[in-house]
């Protein structure tokens, strides 16, 4: 019946096999031309970005050079070795000028990224800022330090790339408040860092930019996301960086490079005009913090970020200032300890570190009582990977639309790509074998309703509830924990996002966290890793231990907590267990 309609609606002609076959051809050309124009399209994108930060690579170069040559007396190396307190009474004392201070770290930016690849461009309008604070007339707390930003923290007249092809074209037009707040104190950023493709990975490479080597051993990888940050700063060439951290971005490169880093709150530093690459992701937020080369020094700038400016251009920030009295506290602490999340177990050099800091917080006087965080095994798949993989992966997958996908990403992204059905029926085969990995694969699957979102953002509520009472009951003050590290290799982060469970823990819950390097990898620890099993000894275990492995000497670092809203107190902890390591490797 419809096909006789259709006869006599649509005139009968023959069909010439000769003009189908061409047309079929010829719109397969076209395809292909299509396809082959887009990647030239994104090589020539990519290309400028790369032209674009070389130049400003030589303009800078150039600038030192013309300053060298007008003040050849700069004690280079006695600069550089100010620790961030000591420098900003100099300068603020003004027996160091706030052009010399930053002609020497530009100078020194610029031998590191050119062994690392860390910086993503530097800003030029750097030296406007020197002419602003100079102009100023109250002296900020961060009066004429350099500082450097992490690629997605907004400055005015750059781009905010997430290392993606499609955001090379349009720089922003406002300073992030952070940036904003930074000024006000002071501070001349001078250089923007790199970042991984998306900001979802712990290493750091990206089509555009390329990878960055950690500045200890360039077969590692510096961590992620603001592995850009800890590169530049653990090579000697930022004294002060602001990173993100919604996983562990910045305690993994502080680990992975033997900085300290601290993850706030989230809301107890403004947020805005931090671009992120998928936004709406609430469940678990994004915070931004400090990283630098001791704890002082992030105590610092959260007291100088921490003030009224920041505040009024931000009401959502709870106006808290920075308390004083608790840093400076030297009462005895009650320290909850574990050394390992039941998840994902750490290599042996991580728990050592945890163990002998544990014993020297004893010895200190410090109470140190067992903790056992509850069920990491259901935070990181049902909450912490549901949150950001909630549609499946789509809104993630969309960001490499019209891009190039980064090697490093291929394995996260090829585990995305697999339709949700394919992520089930892979789950049920692999449950037997490697749960951990079925687990992984089902949480990928995402969220099917609106009321089991609903239902997901209360989980995490209860965790949260759940965890606090769980420390109220042991009356702690704050918690020591490892974190992952040491470095990876290159290239191993993509094959293991799940590593993280250490960090995520505390994005989950929105605890201050932060990272303090306490010791080195030893022969003894390459040795001990040999016999390594991990949890389940399955294919993430065996990858794991070829990650950490050959990383003597390289930067071994363990995690302090506290509850929120109480950075000060994770700081005077981190800053406790600073201080007993130096003891220690004086001694």
């Amino acid at each position: 019946m419809i096909q006789q309609q259709l006869r006599q609606l649509l005139p009968e002609r023959e069909v010439n096999p000769s003009a189908a076959l061409a047309l079929l051809c010829s719109s397969a050309a076209a395809m292909v031309v299509w396809k082959w124009l887009g990647k030239r399209q994104i090589q020539k994108q990519m290309e400028e970005a790369r032209r674009t930060r070389d130049e400003g690579v030589k303009k800078i170069a150039k600038a030192v050079q013309q300053f060298r040559e007008q003040v050849p007396s700069v004690q280079t190396d006695a600069i550089l070795s100010l620790p961030l307190l000591e420098l900003t009474e100099r300068l603020q004392e003004g027996s160091l000028s706030p052009k010399t201070v930053l002609y020497t770290y530009l100078e020194k930016a610029l031998e590191v990224t050119q062994q690392t690849n860390c910086l993503r461009h530097f800003i030029p309008e750097c030296e406007e800022q020197l002419q602003e604070i100079q102009q100023q007339r109250e002296k900020g707390l961060l009066y004429g330090i350099p500082v450097s930003i992490k690629d997605h923290i907004s400055h005015k007249g750059h781009l905010s790339t997430c290392g993606l092809v499609q955001r090379v074209g349009t720089p922003v037009q406002e300073d992030s408040i952070l940036v904003k707040v930074l000024k006000r104190q002071g501070a001349i950023p001078f250089a923007m860092t790199n970042v991984p493709q998306s900001l979802f990975n712990y290493d750091c490479s990206n089509p555009v930019f390329g990878q960055t080597l950690n500045p200890f051993n360039h077969q590692k990888s510096p961590g992620g996301s603001s592995g850009g940050e800890g590169a530049l700063i653990a090579g000697g060439g930022s004294i002060l960086g602001i990173g993100s951290d919604v996983g562990g971005s910045i305690r993994l490169p502080s680990s992975f490079c033997g900085l300290c880093g601290l993850k706030p709150t989230a809301e107890r530093l403004s947020l805005s005009g931090a671009s992120e690459p998928v936004n709406g992701i609430l469940a678990v937020p994004c915070a931004l913090g400090p990283m630098a080369r001791d704890v002082d020094s992030l105590a610092l700038c959260m007291k100088a970020l921490l003030c009224e400016e920041m505040f009024q251009l931000d009401p959502t920030v709870p106006p808290i200032p920075f308390n004083e009295e608790v840093y400076s506290s030297s009462a005895p602490l009650r320290v909850g300890y574990y050394d390992t999340d039941g998840y994902f177990p750490l290599p042996p050099c991580m728990r050592r570190a945890l163990w002998e800091t544990r014993g020297a917080l004893q010895a200190a006087g410090h109470q140190l009582v067992p903790f056992s965080p509850p069920r990491i095994h259901y935070v990181m798949t049902e909450l912490f990977l549901k949150t950001f993989f909630a549609d499946g992966g789509g809104a993630w997958l969309d960001l490499f639309t019209g891009d190039i996908v980064d090697p490093s990403l291929k394995s996260q992204v090829n585990s995305c790509k697999i339709p949700k059905l394919g992520k089930k029926l892979l789950a049920l085969i692999l449950k037997p074998l490697f749960p951990r990995l079925a687990d992984y694969l089902s949480a990928l699957g995402g969220i099917r309703s609106v009321k089991e979102m609903w239902n997901h953002h209360h989980e995490i509520e209860v965790y949260r509830t759940e965890f606090i009472t769980q420390w109220r009951e042991l009356q702690l003050d704050v918690v020591l924990c490892p974190v992952l590290g040491p470095a990876f290799t290159t290239g191993y982060p993509g094959k293991l996002l799940t590593a993280i469970s250490s960090t995520m823990l505390y994005n989950v819950l929105n605890f201050p966290a932060g990272v303090v390097p306490v010791s080195m990898v030893t022969e003894a620890d390459e040795e001990e890793l040999k016999l390594y099993r991990g949890c389940c000894d399955d294919p993430w275990d065996r990858t794991l231990k070829q990650a950490v492995a050959g990383a003597v000497g390289l930067p071994v670092a363990v995690q302090c907590v506290a509850l929120p809203w109480r950075e000060e107190l994770c700081l005077r902890f981190m800053k406790e267990v600073e201080t007993l390591s130096r003891e220690k490797r004086v001694a």
